[in-house]
């Protein structure tokens, strides 16, 4: 009975998308693929690739990917609001390659609701907890904007 090399599993593409490779186990198999033999006694020149190249299609383009819209900057009337907005693979890796026609907002305008009872000065003075650039607000000066001024109250406070 002839002996030759016989390919038993191949595993998927990796990575899911764009080029990649994909790895299968070869055995030495009777010609009948009923017996395996040691590895020794089919003939190396004969035995497929382990490895060989493969192609899911093409990956999704990078895409913007936008955060939730933090506080209002006004307690009472028009302010602003920012969020956080990113450029990302399909992996979720940052990239470049988005297009800046399409970047959504980062800043948009809002509007709070006024009370009709004035705020007392016993209010708590803090930073809004989502934002960690308080403390280069302080450094550049930005505590007489009142934006910054209130979303860093706690830091621009005495400033």
């Amino acid at each position: 009975m002839e002996r030759k090399a016989g390919v038993v599993e191949e595993d998927t593409c990796t990575p899911k998308c764009g080029p990649g490779f994909k790895h299968r186990i070869v055995l030495c198999k009777s010609s009948d693929l009923l017996k395996t033999f040691p590895a020794a006694q089919c003939q190396e020149e004969s035995k497929p690739p382990v490895r060989i190249r493969c192609s899911l299609g093409r990956c999704p383009p990078p895409r913007w990917v936008t955060g939730d819209w933090g506080q209002c900057s006004a307690q009472c009337g028009l302010g602003q609001q920012m969020r956080t907005v990113q450029c990302l693979s399909y992996t979720g890796q940052a990239s470049s390659e988005c297009p800046e026609t399409l970047r959504p907002p980062s800043m948009q305008q809002c509007e709070s609701k006024c009370d009709s009872t004035p705020i007392s000065n016993t209010e708590e003075c803090k930073d809004v907890n989502k934002v960690a650039y308080c403390p280069l607000v302080l450094k550049f000066k930005f505590c007489s904007r009142a934006y910054f001024r209130q979303m860093c109250c706690k830091t621009c406070q005495g400033h």
